[in-house]
């Protein structure tokens, strides 16, 4: 059994929950989690529990929305015209889409 640790809402956590994904699924998790600064752990609890995931700007995000923005233009110039957009393109693009909409409503 996990050590059982308190969270910052006093809930103790000490059940693990684990699942396998694939390498390409790894990688699309991990970029989505960047571009949310949230933790892995928080941002699969909102996910899953269909909480807003709610994207605090900081250097970490705003440096990983850039890195996202070059790798899509790279991308996007590789394309031929007529080609389809990867899922995962689809999925990174429809995010950034969401954050940068959320950062107009802040401010």
């Amino acid at each position: 059994m996990s050590e059982k640790v308190l969270d910052a809402h006093g809930r103790w956590r000490n059940i693990t929950v684990a699942f396998r994904v694939s390498p390409e699924e790894d990688e699309q998790i991990e970029r989505l989690v960047k571009l949310t600064g949230l933790t892995k752990q928080d941002y699969i609890m909102r996910r899953l529990t269909e909480q807003d995931v709610i994207v605090q700007g900081n250097p970490k995000v705003f440096a990983a929305l850039r890195r996202e923005m070059k790798a899509i233009l790279d991308e996007l110039s590789r394309l031929n015209p007529g080609d389809q957009l990867s899922d995962e393109l689809t999925e990174t693009l429809s995010m950034i889409g969401r954050i940068m909409a959320g950062m107009k409503e802040a401010s």
